[in-house]
């Protein structure tokens, strides 16, 4: 990621002053779309098909005019606003060019969000270095650059699981003066946990002690992830212990990691305990893991713990999938 480095040493050069950008460097061409043919309550997908459109014929001007008028219509931009870059050269040579255009936005979070979502498109094709650039364009500008800038970035290098670059893109911000928060950090925890390492894990959460932020329910998401990846799942436990004592919510995705590492594991019985054990706190949670347990157990061909599983969300009264209930109206078939 050289061009990490480059933005890195440019933006601490002293001598490295931008110049405000011409509007003379721009297309005037007056924008083909009339007042008359917008809806009276246009929707953001219908933006996007229209800034999608120009995009793709290369009128930037429009895209600039529709994007203003969308953020005065109350439509804000989504992950398909800028899908007409692709990952190919003519589309990806255009971005420095595109990023002038945003810069000719109305101030504040028009122009703001349109960045934003320039760097999370860019980030969804994995094009880091580009994304890099148009964080470049928004530091020059001072265009609102923050640290939820950086998500998409932090989100894309650690699913790639290049873990160094993802520190180097920490220190970038940090130079930028924009610290990584609780869910900055949870990206690059997540990646650790998901990979097994837990000695990494355990590292960055004293880091992000020693800097006051704490844990949320996605840092202990996290945690029983890694837990049970690594086998220890009595570690996850604990986990979960912890977040009950200090009354973090527990997600849908955290009894899971717990139901399946049990399961895959061979224990059947604990991984049914584990579940009756946790419920009644929270029925949306307890639709969720008794439903996940049961459905799991009927694709291991555990029919006997499953209609245990099931008569118990019976009882409770929990909602039952079609799936379940199409087990259940079988099972009774067959006992008539």
């Amino acid at each position: 990621m050289s061009l990490l480095w480059n933005l890195r040493n440019k933006l601490h050069n002293p001598f490295h002053v931008l110049k405000p950008i011409s509007a003379r460097l721009f297309a005037t061409q007056k924008p083909s779309y009339n007042a008359h043919e917008f809806p009276d309550e246009p929707t953001s997908a219908y933006y996007d098909d229209l800034i999608n459109e120009a995009g793709g014929s290369g009128d930037l001007e429009a895209v600039r005019y529709l994007l203003n008028k969308r953020a005065k219509d109350g439509c804000f931009t989504t992950t398909s606003t800028f899908k007409f870059i692709t990952n190919t050269d003519t589309s990806l040579s255009s971005i420095d060019h595109l990023c002038r255009t945003l810069a000719r936005l109305d101030s504040g979070f028009t122009r703001k969000s349109a960045y934003d979502s320039l760097v999370a498109r860019l980030c969804k094709l994995r094009r880091v270095d580009e994304s890099l650039r148009v964080v470049d364009a928004m530091v020059r500008g001072g265009y609102g650059l923050n640290v939820a800038t950086f998500y998409p970035i932090l989100s894309v290098v650690t699913r790639m699981k290049k873990m160094d670059e993802a520190w180097r893109i920490v220190e970038l911000m940090r130079s930028l003066g924009v610290p990584p928060d609780l869910t900055a950090y949870n990206y690059i925890l997540t990646a650790h946990c998901f990979n097994g390492d837990l000695e990494a894990a355990r590292d960055l959460t004293r880091r992000m002690e020693e800097e006051g932020l704490g844990a949320d329910s996605r840092a202990y998401d996290a945690l029983v992830l890694g837990a049970c990846r690594a086998g220890k799942v009595e570690g996850a436990l604990l986990v979960l212990r912890k977040m009950e004592d200090e009354g973090v919510p527990v997600l849908y995705s955290t009894h899971a990691h717990v139901i399946n590492a049990l399961l895959k594991d061979g224990y059947t019985a604990l991984g049914v305990k584990f579940v009756m054990v946790n419920g009644g706190r929270d029925e949306k949670l307890d639709t969720f893991s008794f439903g996940h347990l049961c459905s799991k157990l009927i694709d291991l061909n555990r029919f006997k713990e499953a209609e245990l599983v099931l008569e118990e969300m019976l009882k409770r009264d929990l909602p039952i999938g079609n799936k379940l209930r199409n087990f259940y109206e079988n099972l009774v078939t067959s006992k008539q």
